[in-house]
């Protein structure tokens, strides 16, 4: 079992920046790939960024491209979305969580084994 607990969220004004992270313990964290997800109220999950276990393969979703970057640090066994130039609309609860096939990066919810309770991320105008 892996359990994944992340940190960072909190209010921001629109423009600004937030570093989440998520620091994973039991099972070995350099084999799993890994994956931002978020949701917000009344809406469904969606992907927002993933890595490989190596980092050698990454994905950003479309909206986030050019302000989101997601990296890890396998001796620290964590995982980091930098959020720059945050809008209201990526006002949600962000989730990260662990994928058992680490080659690749999946972007589906249900491909992931392990998630983390969430961090709320608000972002005010």
């Amino acid at each position: 079992q892996v359990q994944l607990v992340e940190s960072g969220g909190g209010l921001v004004q629109a423009g600004g920046s937030l570093r989440l992270s998520c620091v994973a313990s039991g099972r070995t964290f350099s084999n799993l790939g890994m994956g931002w997800f978020r949701q917000a109220p009344g809406k469904e999950r969606e992907f927002v960024a993933g890595l490989s276990w190596n980092a050698g393969v990454t994905s950003v979703a479309d909206f986030a491209a050019g302000r989101f970057a997601i990296f890890r640090d396998n001796a620290k066994n964590t995982v980091y979305l930098q959020m720059d130039l945050l809008e209201q609309e990526d006002t949600a609860v962000y989730y990260c969580a662990g994928d058992q096939n680490g080659v690749i990066v999946r972007q589906t919810p249900a491909a992931y084994t392990y998630w983390g309770q969430g961090t709320q991320v608000t972002v005010s105008s």
